[in-house]
């Protein structure tokens, strides 16, 4: 009899998981099924919408110790949301300091330090619109900063606690165009359009949804305020500054965070042209400021040409690469833009038959190569370091009216073998080096068109030029 209940309540439970087993099954895989079908009969799906890659916040950084590194010029973010205060309660309002929170809610602290004398700004944007985000600015003093700011003996130099009205956030529906009639006025018109829209879009990505701009009037926001913005401070190199954002709401979505500090700088368009196919290419570009140890101001893999911040009497360093180009390297400085108003770069096609206009070459005594022409030699230099299999020939080239073509074809050769010797002794193998001068019939043609004076072209004069004759097959990392 006892084995019989033994048996009996094994069979139970055997057949109690299998009903559990048929319950759990996703029924879902039979209307799933039909659901698909109907969409079939429907028709094509919508394009699917791209999914925001968002940055995780580190588990720590809520506690001002574990502050996030941020680079200045460079956007974070977007982030997953802040959860929680962290360990440590660093920020906490009493009677003599109102002007801070009851307590941090779900809190991020950030870091940066200044890299050139200017005024603070600070673009917040926040995923979504509802939440209330308050941002708190510390600036730095010892090592005992974090306790000094839990006991309130460092107070912060800046607080933004506004409980901004969301809807004037939205954006506003493009009005129809109205035309004039005339198809020249109208194009007028929308290009005018287009460019107050790029000039707006610019300004609010640079102010973010909350934050700090040098544009803003109001020194303190406290919670009873609906500004977005107040005033900048003035910042100087070297100082180091702390930002505590707290997102007062409990189930809150996260946000994106771009420091900057604003100079009378530079505001330059950068592109990168492709000669062949006559058309701006995107490139990976990184873009260094050496006076601030190669602080990287730019980093993009994917560079469509933009404009770019350059500081007054600093220098810097280009690189960009493209599958199939040959890579840049550039040093230069910024007081280039007190003339020139765009940088635009050539993308050379990593093929036989390109040609290198150098430029920016200097010599005495006809052919003897002088050190102003050393960094722009430079550049040409990390190129074909860079792609060692590349054979190459340089052409040297004289300003002539055929008066005495043979001195001008020794000159022109001459040259050549100058930027030679410059190439081999900085590393380029001398194998990979061929040189040429002026051929009697490029004298002849260069002669004919300094006579030519009404179909003269205003073109930059080329000492040398550099030509490839073959391409290795791969480049070096």
């Amino acid at each position: 009899m006892k084995r019989f209940f033994i048996a009996l309540l094994a069979c139970t439970l055997i057949l109690g998981y299998c009903d559990v087993q048929a319950q759990s099954k996703p029924k879902g895989n039979s209307k799933s099924s039909k659901s698909s079908s109907k969409k079939g009969k429907k028709g094509k799906k919508g394009p699917e919408q791209p999914t925001i890659q968002l940055t995780q916040l580190p588990y720590n950084s809520n506690d001002c110790l574990f502050a996030v590194n941020l680079d200045v010029d460079q956007t974070y973010g977007p982030t997953t949301a802040p959860k929680g205060a962290g360990r440590i309660m660093e920020v906490m309002a009493d009677k003599r300091h109102p002007n801070l929170p009851e307590f941090e809610h779900n809190s991020v602290w950030y870091k940066f330090t200044v890299p050139y004398n200017g005024k603070l700004d600070i673009a917040v944007t926040q995923q979504n619109l509802a939440d209330d985000y308050d941002m708190f600015v510390y600036k730095y003093t010892d090592a005992y900063f974090s306790n000094h700011i839990q006991s309130n003996k460092v107070l912060p130099i800046a607080v933004n606690m506004s409980s901004i009205d969301s809807t004037i956030l939205v954006k506003k529906k493009k009005e129809p165009f109205q035309s004039t009639g005339d198809p020249k006025a109208d194009l007028k018109l929308k290009q005018e359009a287009a460019k107050q829209q790029r000039l707006e879009n610019e300004r609010n990505e640079a102010m973010g949804t909350i934050g700090m701009y040098h544009e803003a009037t109001d020194i303190l926001a406290p919670k009873s305020s609906t500004i977005r913005h107040i005033r900048s401070i003035d910042v100087r190199k070297g100082e180091v500054y702390y930002i505590m954002l707290d997102a007062v709401n409990p189930n809150c979505s996260g946000h994106s965070i771009k420091v900057s500090i604003h100079v009378d700088a530079f505001e330059v368009p950068v592109t990168f042209y492709d000669p062949k196919i006559k058309k701006n290419v995107d490139v990976n570009l990184t873009i260094l400021e050496k006076n601030t140890n190669n602080r990287v101001i730019v980093r993009n893999d994917k560079f469509r040409g933009g404009t770019v911040k350059f500081v007054p009497g600093y220098n810097y360093t280009l690189y960009a690469k493209r599958d199939g180009y040959f890579s840049i390297f550039y040093d230069f400085n910024a007081d280039r833009f007190k003339q020139d108003t765009l940088l635009r770069m050539r993308m050379n096609r990593a093929e036989r038959g390109t040609e290198y206009p150098l430029t920016g070459l200097f010599f005495e005594d006809e052919y003897v190569l002088m050190h102003e022409s050393d960094s722009s030699l430079m550049n040409y230099v990390q190129i074909f370091k860079n792609h060692p299999d590349c054979t190459f020939t340089i052409k040297g080239f004289v300003r002539t009216y055929g008066v005495d073509p043979e001195h001008d074809q020794l000159v022109s050769l001459e040259r050549a073998k100058a930027v030679k010797e410059f190439f081999v002794k900085n590393g380029i193998k001398e194998e990979n080096i061929k040189t040429t001068g002026m051929t009697p019939t490029d004298i002849k043609r260069a002669a004919t068109a300094a006579f030519d004076t009404k179909n003269q072209r205003n073109e930059e004069f080329v000492s040398i030029k550099l030509i490839i004759t073959s391409v290795g097959a791969k480049e070096n990392p």
